[in-house]
């Protein structure tokens, strides 16, 4: 009739086995660990999601900071160009200045100079003349007349070129 061979009590085992199982709620504690795991999973997402929507706000303030500062660096070689520009003309204005001062304080040397050689030239030539007037009184008069005139002459003459 029916034989019972290990294959009918390897199944029978097997019944009984899930039954305990079921007894004892052990589907109910896989099916606790599953969601508590699914739980996880969902806060570790939701996590992640909050992480990355904060680096993108700090990637988009650094972003902003860097274009500030592009801007600013900008303003500042701007405005170091327009200084540079100023202080050119600054120093160009100054030169013309200098040439300017140097160049009458040069003339006016000059001046100076030939008004020098003027007045050395007149007075050689005073000199050479009293000599000559001298030498010529010398030799036209004598005595003590000739030498009182030649000596008043003199004089005169010293007193009125210089």
């Amino acid at each position: 009739m029916f034989e019972i061979d290990a294959e009918f009590w390897v199944a029978v085992s097997f019944f009984i086995f899930l039954g305990i199982l079921a007894y004892v709620g052990v589907h109910k504690k896989i099916t606790e660990a599953l969601d508590h795991r699914s739980d996880r999973i969902k806060a570790e997402l939701d996590e992640a999601r909050r992480l990355r929507e904060e680096a993108q706000t700090l990637l988009a303030h650094y972003q902003q900071k860097q274009k500030d500062a592009e801007s600013e660096a900008a303003a500042i070689l701007t405005s170091a160009k327009a200084d540079a520009g100023r202080m050119m003309q600054e120093a160009e204005v100054k030169m013309t200045e200098f040439v300017a001062r140097r160049t009458k304080m040069a003339e006016t040397k000059i001046a100076q100079a030939e008004a020098q050689a003027m007045a050395d030239v007149r007075s050689a030539a005073v000199d050479a003349a009293v000599a000559a007037a001298e030498r010529i009184l010398k030799d036209s008069t004598r005595g003590k007349i000739a030498e009182d005139l030649l000596a008043s002459g003199i004089q005169d003459v010293k007193s009125k070129l210089n």
